[in-house]
């Protein structure tokens, strides 16, 4: 594996230009879909066709349909499924039913991972990012109802990705915008924030995605998707997930307006994540790719770290996703 399989890349438009393409030819694995790329169910269809054409076969092609207010593709055959909130409320059998529902559609147009469930715990009503995209209150539902979706997914053939580690259902900021901070203990974490996450694992969950956010008490100095504590430490060793750890898209401000995102890239990987979002400039995308470049030459990032990358990469696409 290069630099580019260590990125997923958000495209401009509906259909690839130029400069995409080459960045899948030279090895970029995973692109990441939004409205913006979406006109109808064809369209879908061959510029999902094009990405895995570009990349030589298997490729990651994930996109953020949780349901509610996050949909990114709208209409048929797209089921407009209600907010986690809502479908927790009905119960397990009725979220895997509108998961598969949701999974067939995606498959059928060439999208093999979803960024869900979301695993966050909706423990603080002020907070403005998560909300109802949280199954419940309560963590033991979410736990449940997660593995519910989680199962489901998978068993149609879309990697299910869980969201966001450790925890990001009990700030008050938008880490779009800002870099929320939490105070929590370990205890704390271990009682409520980890509960989902640990029973995703336990159901197998292809992926899970870090949180751009300070936990005090683990690692005062960085957001968990830099820190080692918090991907490596807890993540990996302490909950024993061996799965793909994504970050959240590096552009999100809560990490671009406080690093250079070159040597956040670096810090991601070296924390323990294995794909990072970079979801919309080219440009962007090109100074992570020679950052992280210049890190592996340097052997910063270590060859044995690169290998474990692409065996987490291979297992999702041969396991979950494969075309």
């Amino acid at each position: 594996m290069n630099a580019h399989g260590l990125i997923c890349i958000g495209i401009a438009g509906t259909s690839l230009l130029p400069e995409e393409t080459a960045l899948l030819v030279n090895g970029v694995r995973g692109v990441i879909l939004f409205t913006r790329n979406y006109e109808n169910a064809q369209q879908l269809t061959r510029l999902a066709s094009s990405i895995r054409k570009a990349a030589g076969g298997n490729v990651l092609i994930s996109v953020d349909q949780e349901g509610g207010h996050v949909l990114r593709f709208c209409g048929a055959p797209f089921p407009q499924q209600p907010s986690a909130r809502m479908l927790g409320a009905q119960g397990a059998d009725v979220v895997a039913q509108w998961t598969r529902d949701s999974a067939l559609a995606l498959r059928a147009c060439g999208v093999n991972m979803n960024l869900a469930p979301i695993l966050d715990v909706d423990s603080n009503p002020k907070n403005p990012v998560i909300g109802d995209r949280s199954f419940s209150h309560d963590t033991n539902v979410v736990a449940q109802l997660g593995v519910a979706c989680v199962q489901a997914m998978q068993a149609c053939g879309v990697a299910a990705c869980g969201k966001h580690f450790p925890g990001h259902g009990d700030t008050d900021m938008d880490s779009h915008f800002d870099l929320p901070k939490l105070p929590h203990s370990l205890a704390r974490l271990e009682q409520l924030e980890f509960v989902p996450f640990r029973a995703a694992i336990k159901a197998g969950i292809a992926a899970i995605m870090s949180a751009h956010v300070v936990f005090e008490a683990i690692d005062s100095e960085v957001p968990g998707t830099l820190s080692a504590k918090v991907i490596t430490g807890l993540l990996r060793n302490a909950l024993g997930f061996d799965g793909l750890i994504l970050t959240d898209d590096l552009e999100m401000k809560a990490v671009a307006d406080r690093f250079e995102i070159g040597d956040a890239a670096v810090r991601a990987v070296m924390a323990g994540c294995d794909t990072l979002l970079v979801c919309k400039n080219l440009d962007v995308q090109h100074t992570v790719i020679e950052s992280l470049s210049r890190a592996i030459a340097s052997g910063r990032i270590s060859q044995d770290r690169l290998a474990h990358s692409k065996r987490r990469l291979d297992l999702v696409l041969n396991t979950h996703a494969k075309m």
